[in-house]
């Protein structure tokens, strides 16, 4: 299964192989084979269906995906687990080893996609057969692309390898053929991979955008795959065909048909195989003429109105009136262009068309009440059909906004009258948590369509929250929290709420928060109806059917919740009962018989240190996936989208460098260290005589096959053998002058620009971190330079799960005096715009799980500490494996008796 076996001949008479891929059964791609179908559900950013079934530990069902995709004719499965919900390296191996016990799905090739290397080794060590890596690429430089494509060969893998270097992504066919040359020589010359077992993706882009820049995208593509099959011998070459149509998002008989004409060219041109969902294929030849060669026009680039002439024939692939025409039409009245600008996000003569609507209608709020949302709900709706995105959102809002401003002085005399909606709803993040960018998201949605929504802000106590709500009458609520405390703060919402004789839904949402935890830990503490909401294009939907007239929607809805949570429970319990669990002796124990010797690397400056970065520094390490996801904006079809935004995103920076905003303070120290235990003794200069501090550690205890029982402990050198070793710490903030900055830019009243910052900032304040821990590696400490990597656990995350730990990062490094950031009750960072967290310089440290623990490893933990195992138990609720006796307002709540989520 080398993929070396020889068929055929060339013109020359040479022999010639063909790219052997292999499941249970071997898929030969020789120039006869056509085309290979790429099945791309199984990927958790393209089917929203396959992601909720993995997010929710549904593997059984998620094959059914994949079964599905092989029926409808895909002879390659890709997979990916890339999502912020997920362990995506656990993920990837559990899946795997389930597909490779479904004959009938393990008879295929998998494709393994993910954007994180440690994800794609993972998938390797599980994969049957021979398989495909996608992707790699040269935008981090030769070394390592050399030294994974090695990993890849030894692994027996083909590899893909998208066109980007280190200048970025190839839009033209120039740089398409420069890369994919580039790479294929380096690939073949360097790390001796046969020609075969190379895949080149010279990237499709979108096209039918209106944007003229993107005319061409398809004609490079072509021209491009023409090239490297005539000058790079034995190579394949793939392409995501669903990126090509994104403009056409919500016509999908459309979408389909410029997928077969682009591929009918395709393949003249030689490509290979494409990402696809093979049961929306439609075969070229019965796509009706006139559409066809309009198809062509675009696809091909023959004319420049190309866009528009295909739109007045999109009915004829469905047979449905698309609408276009209707778009297009003049917009002869001022409440036709209010409700074009809501829909667009601009408008030139905004102004001028609210003042003469105020003049048609008998008051000024019935303008807002009128037009203006009948537009917003137009927006709503083209959103919730994935016709819109959230940016796009958030500008329509500012278009609201300011004709709500425009109107402002013509209805101080209605002043109480209110605007006529669909319900009021209270939203609020919980006490501890300064986090709001996701619930503001939420907000704008809501009131995007016909919501009233009041929003009490960040850091509401559970009495705040209650009291507003008896104070407001209001529908429902929603909460919203990041971080595990936060959860603990919702169920005492919830219990006040029971206690007040409240009845009305409780939505809950953030990124910590899940359908299993409110199952578990949230709903059975109120009597009203609880629904986790995942994602905020979903809200809308959500109480549309909580608060319907209808009473048998609303109560065939609250039925089916019920009835998830309930079955959410009983998977639980049962996977708990199935859970194995070692004794916090026994997995010392085995973790003793594992420990490694080596020798510390000595820092070279120690610190406490201070340094700013300006937003140019960091535009290098800005990891862009984040802040898509932070706007919503992921899949296939976003990636114009995501292009517009990152376009906006690096104006913004570009601006803030010339005015001198935006510039992150970090600072670091390395410190004097040893272990004892599980503990880390952290000592006030290097004689190592008086212990400074100590950072207790905690220790996997659940057995995971290939899983070690780890501890941070464990990566510091024992006290008793006298070796000397160090920690390192570290505290990034990034939103220090985001007030002044949100004002230098004009931004105090324009949502769109505030949030843009907001997020940006998230991003500077990571690419500071990762900026300054290859500084530290490399210059400060010096241990980079050995080729190892270490690693920057941070606390809250799963190696350290205790927020507090970030108090003695504090005081390690006298942040608040130096950097300026504080700490919540909560234990929050504020301002929010921050990364905290360890440096360890070990070979051998790696991120790990700390997961579920015992009672006994909390009790040594809480003695370690010096705390009452009840405070303990609080501030690791997300981790315990048993249920611990509950004290206070929540000793009254009901149990379901489940262990602990």
């Amino acid at each position: 299964l080398d993929g070396s076996t020889g068929h055929g001949s060339t013109a020359e008479g040479r022999r010639t192989r063909h790219t052997i891929l292999a499941g249970l059964e071997p898929l030969d791609i020789s120039p006869e084979t056509l085309f290979v179908n790429v099945g791309e559900r199984t990927n958790v950013a393209g089917s929203r269906a396959f992601a909720r079934l993995i997010r929710e530990g549904r593997f059984a069902e998620a094959l059914a995906v994949a079964r599905a995709q092989i029926e409808a004719g895909a002879q390659i499965i890709d997979i990916n687990m890339d999502d912020p919900m997920i362990d995506p390296v656990q993920a990837m191996g559990r899946f795997l080893n389930m597909v490779a016990a479904e004959p009938d799905i393990a008879r295929v090739p998998v494709m393994l996609d993910s954007s994180r290397w440690e994800v794609l080794v993972e998938g390797l060590k599980h994969l049957q057969g021979k398989g495909i890596v996608n992707s790699l690429s040269l935008k981090d430089g030769e070394a390592q692309f050399l030294e994974r494509a090695g990993v890849v060969k030894a692994l027996g893998g083909a590899v893909l390898v998208m066109a980007m270097d280190e200048q970025g992504q190839a839009e033209t066919y120039a740089r398409k053929i420069e890369i994919c040359e580039r790479a294929y020589r380096l690939l073949v010359e360097k790390t001796g991979f046969a020609p075969q077992d190379i895949i080149l993706d010279p990237n499709i882009f979108a096209i039918g955008t209106g944007i003229e820049e993107h005319r061409n995208h398809a004609v490079d593509y072509l021209a491009a795959v023409a090239w490297i099959k005539a000058h790079l011998p034995g190579a394949l070459v793939s392409g995501g065909v669903s990126n090509l149509s994104f403009a056409f998002r919500g016509n999908e008989a459309l979408r389909a048909a410029l997928h077969a004409v682009f591929l009918y060219h395709a393949r003249a041109a030689g490509m290979d195989m494409g990402i696809v969902n093979p049961a929306q294929l439609v075969p070229y030849s019965e796509i009706p003429e006139e559409l066809r060669c309009r198809l062509e026009d675009l696809v091909l680039n023959r004319r420049p109105d190309a866009t528009e002439r295909l739109l007045e024939v999109a009915h004829l692939a469905s047979g449905i009136e698309s609408g276009a025409a209707g778009e297009r039409a003049s917009l002869r009245t001022p409440e036709e262009r209010v409700i074009h600008a809501l829909v667009s996000g601009a408008s030139e003569t905004l102004a001028e068309d609210v003042e003469m609507l105020r003049q048609q209608y008998p008051r000024a709020l019935d303008v807002i009440e009128g037009p203006l949302m009948r537009g917003m709900n137009r927006v709503g709706a083209l959103f919730g059909e994935g016709k819109m995105f959230l940016p796009q959102v958030v500008k329509s809002a500012r278009i609201m906004k300011e004709a709500v401003r425009i109107l402002q002085p013509y209805i101080e005399a209605e002043k109480g009258a209110g605007m006529a909606g669909r319900g009021r709803i209270l939203l609020a993040t919980v006490k501890g948590d300064v986090h709001d960018i996701g619930k503001n998201i939420v907000s704008l949605i809501l009131s995007c369509n016909g919501y009233e929504v009041i929003d009490l802000g960040v850091m509401v106590s559970s009495e705040q929250i209650v009291d507003a709500v008896l104070a407001h009458g209001v529908q429902a609520v929603g909460l919203s929290g990041l971080i595990t405390p936060s959860l603990e703060e919702m169920g005492r919402v919830a219990s006040l709420m029971q206690a007040r004789g409240l009845s009305v839904p409780l939505l809950i949402g953030g990124a910590t928060t899940n359908p299993l935890h409110t199952a578990l830990r949230i709903a059975p503490l109120y009597r009203g109806p609880v629904v986790h909401v995942a994602d905020a294009s979903l809200a809308p939907g959500v109480l549309d059917r909580l608060l319907a007239a209808d009473s048998e929607k609303r109560t065939g809805f609250l039925a089916a919740v019920s009835a998830e949570q309930q079955a959410l429970r009983q998977r639980y319990e049962e996977a708990q009962e199935g859970a194995v669990y070692l004794s916090l002796d026994e997995a010392r124990r085995r973790a003793a018989g594992l420990q490694p010797v080596w020798t510390p690397v000595v820092p070279r400056e120690r610190g406490p240190s201070t340094l700013v970065f300006s937003p140019a520094e960091l535009m290098p390490f800005i990891d862009w996936g984040p802040l898509y996801r932070a706007w919503e904006l992921q899949g296939a079809g976003a990636v114009a989208e995501q292009e517009r935004l990152q376009h906006e995103a690096r104006a913004v920076l570009e601006r803030a460098q010339v005015e001198g905003c935006m510039r992150v303070a970090a600072r670091f120290g390395l410190f004097p260290a040893a272990r004892r235990g599980d503990d880390i003794l952290l000592f006030s200069d290097e004689a190592r005589r008086e212990v400074r501090a100590v950072l207790s550690c905690l220790r996997r205890q659940r057995v995971v096959a290939g899983e070690a029982p780890r501890c941070l402990a464990d990566f510091v050198r024992d006290a008793a053998d006298g070796t000397p070793d160090w920690v390192g710490a570290f505290a990034v903030n990034a939103g220090r002058d985001l007030a002044a900055c949100i004002d230098s830019f004009g931004f105090e009243t324009d949502e769109y620009g505030r949030m843009l910052i907001a997020t940006l900032a998230d991003r500077l304040a990571e690419a500071a971190a990762e900026r300054l821990f290859n500084m530290v590696r490399d210059e400060y400490w010096g241990f980079g330079g050995a080729g190892l990597q270490g690693i920057r656990p941070a606390p809250g995350y799963p190696a350290c799960p205790d927020h507090r730990d970030k108090a003695l990062i504090f005081a390690l490094l006298d942040a608040e005096a130096e950097i300026g950031l504080t700490l919540t009750e909560s234990y929050m960072m504020v301002p929010a715009q921050a990364v905290c967290g360890w440096y360890f310089a070990s070979p051998h440290a790696r991120y790990f799980a700390v997961g579920k623990i015992g009672r006994d490893q909390v009790e040594d933990y809480a003695r370690r500490r010096g705390e009452p195992i009840e405070i303990a138990e609080r501030w690791l609720a997300g981790n315990l494996n048993y249920e611990p006796q509950k004290v206070g307002m929540q000793a009254d709540a009901p149990s379901k008796g489940a262990p602990r989520a």
